[in-house]
């Protein structure tokens, strides 16, 4: 599919004239890279382009990633200012962040997960040598999938590491489903990964107003 099946179907959140925050399509590059494939901020940059009729050049300002496979809810800055606001609370902690996850293997209650993380050859790793990496799980549910048993999981992520929800958890023995990079073994289903960016919370970068976005998640592996 073109670019532009992608913006005619773009899920817009919210807009205004300095944000604008979307649902993150899956298997979508956040942003361009050495492969060329298409990615979300280019959609973003044409919705935007086609909508206001814009003659020249769209800005529009990454301030976080989500990993090509996952989807769900992401914003961009439509302004400079916007975008260094919005980058400065990031550093601030002040973006809060959730996600669900179905994770191969049973697990109970809630807890916190920290870990050392670094990045080797494309992967997260768990290193006494890494970045310190935090995040908040709260089982929400267990089911039964061709016997086996899988989890549901809310997350709040702390930190925002490279594969970190991933790493965190597969390294516990709950790889998440259909995450074969990290250890994942079993049935492909539908090659949907099982992790979604559920919930954004943010700092209006203009006005300072608290904003609020959820989006369930939607592929077939969610239904199970």
């Amino acid at each position: 599919m073109n670019i532009a099946y992608y913006v005619k179907q773009l899920d817009v959140l919210y807009e205004d004239n300095h944000i604008i925050v979307v649902t993150k399509y899956r298997d979508i590059l956040s942003q361009e890279d050495s492969t060329g494939d298409l990615d979300m901020l280019s959609i973003v940059k044409a919705y935007l382009k086609e909508k206001y009729n814009k003659p020249g050049a769209v800005f529009l300002g990454l301030v976080h990633r989500l990993d090509r496979r996952v989807g769900g809810v992401m914003v961009f800055a439509k302004t400079s200012k916007g975008a260094s606001r919005l980058s400065d609370s990031i550093r601030k902690k002040e973006m809060g962040k959730k996600y669900l996850a179905i994770v191969k293997g049973y697990l109970q209650g809630s807890g916190t997960f920290i870990d050392k993380i670094n990045k080797e050859n494309k992967k997260a790793v768990i290193s006494d040598f890494g970045v310190e990496s935090v995040l908040n799980y709260n089982v929400i549910r267990n089911f039964y999938l061709d016997n086996i048993i899988y989890t549901v999981v809310e997350v709040e992520l702390i930190t925002g590491r490279y594969n970190q929800i991933r790493i965190q958890f597969s390294s516990r023995g709950l790889p998440l489903l259909n995450d074969f990079k990290y250890d994942y073994r079993g049935t492909n289903y539908n090659n949907e990964i099982g992790l979604w960016s559920y919930e954004l919370t943010l700092i209006h970068p203009i006005s300072k107003e608290r904003l609020f976005f959820k989006k369930e998640p939607d592929g077939q592996i969610w239904k199970y």
